[in-house]
């Protein structure tokens, strides 16, 4: 069985310990800081961006998986490919953590899976952990010859190849290069990825769960029960980190009210009000808080100044190994 790593394994990856820890919660930045306009040369500047959240303590960059752009969907990701994304930022960045949210197993032959995860995490000198899941828009599963119906048995197939392929090889037997820095790469169920709580807290090296409400205290209340739920499932106690996430529409105003916008998907908020949302997520067991700001008014750049001063000094980046120096 290819169980959950234990979390002393984890101990020397940088990408792992930049963001979790008991009691513990960090920030990070989802990838794309501003929404796709039908203009590529509309998503240029980004990666500066990027550089101005690790500077400023933010532990992690995420990307997105969304291979087709759905009009039925409308949202269309970062746009480009998550792995060359994550290989770009890895040369543009020296410390941040870089993760998925998510790559969608299913759809995936898991041995170009773990090359590419492989390959990612030594060009960013063992820095990527992986949100994985089962996928959530049916048009792609046809695209790529994959049944929907079948995603959560397939998503159980390709979880455990692509840990086996980054294990040791067998003697004389077909093997894959590179392997991990650290041996491994933590990988996040996000979601339920159609499994049982069971299987996730057997298997899973953490999760990324979707938050429910934000706007009042009664939403990570409800989450820390199903947080607590599920940890009581993980064989002997063991630590597994917990990440959640937010679109938020920052308001200059650090003291306005948390106002649910869109049916509740975005949260225009002052950084107080957000500041005692990320303190009830650490309270109810979260350890990082991944926060998109493309449906916000105003610029990234300035959002992430405001949110460098006034959030994250409160939930910093934490102390781990340095990163190896790439030799490539």
């Amino acid at each position: 069985m290819n169980a959950a790593a234990p979390a002393s394994s984890w101990e020397s990856h940088s990408g792992y310990t930049r963001m979790f820890a008991p009691g513990e919660l960090t920030v990070g930045l989802f990838l794309p800081l501003w929404p796709y306009a039908g203009d590529m040369a509309g998503m240029r500047g980004q990666t500066e961006v990027v550089r101005q959240a690790e500077r400023g303590g933010f532990a992690t960059a995420w990307v997105r998986d969304v291979p087709l752009a759905d009009p039925a969907f409308g949202d269309v990701g970062q746009v480009y490919d998550p792995w060359t994304a994550l290989t770009w930022l890895a040369a543009h960045t020296s410390r941040i953590t870089l993760a998925s949210g998510s790559v969608i197993f299913p759809l995936r032959n898991p041995i170009d899976l773990a090359k590419q995860a492989a390959s990612v995490d030594q060009l960013s000198g063992g820095r990527l952990v992986l949100g994985v899941a089962s996928g959530d828009r049916p048009v792609e599963f046809p695209a790529y010859g994959a049944n929907h119906a079948e995603r959560g048995a397939r998503y159980r197939e390709v979880f455990d190849a692509f840990r086996g392929l980054l294990g040791e090889d067998r003697p004389g037997a077909p093997g894959l290069l590179p392997k991990p820095v650290h041996g491994r790469i933590p990988l996040l169920v996000t979601g339920s990825s159609r499994q049982s709580p069971l299987w996730i807290a057997e298997h899973a090296d953490g999760r990324l769960v979707y938050p429910g409400s934000t706007a009042t205290p009664d939403g990570p209340r409800d989450l820390g029960d199903r947080i607590g739920a599920w940890r009581d499932l993980i064989p002997g106690g063991a630590f597994r980190p917990v990440a959640t996430n937010e679109w938020i529409d920052l308001a200059e105003d650090p003291g306005y009210p948390p106002t649910p916008l869109r049916g509740g998907f975005v949260l225009r908020t002052g950084t107080e009000g957000l500041r005692e949302l990320l303190g009830r997520w650490r309270d109810a067991g979260v350890n990082h808080a991944a926060l998109g700001v493309q449906h916000g008014r105003r610029p990234a750049a300035e959002v992430v100044a405001q949110l460098t001063e006034e959030l994250v000094p409160h939930f910093p980046a934490l102390a781990s190994p340095e990163p190896l120096v790439s030799a490539w």
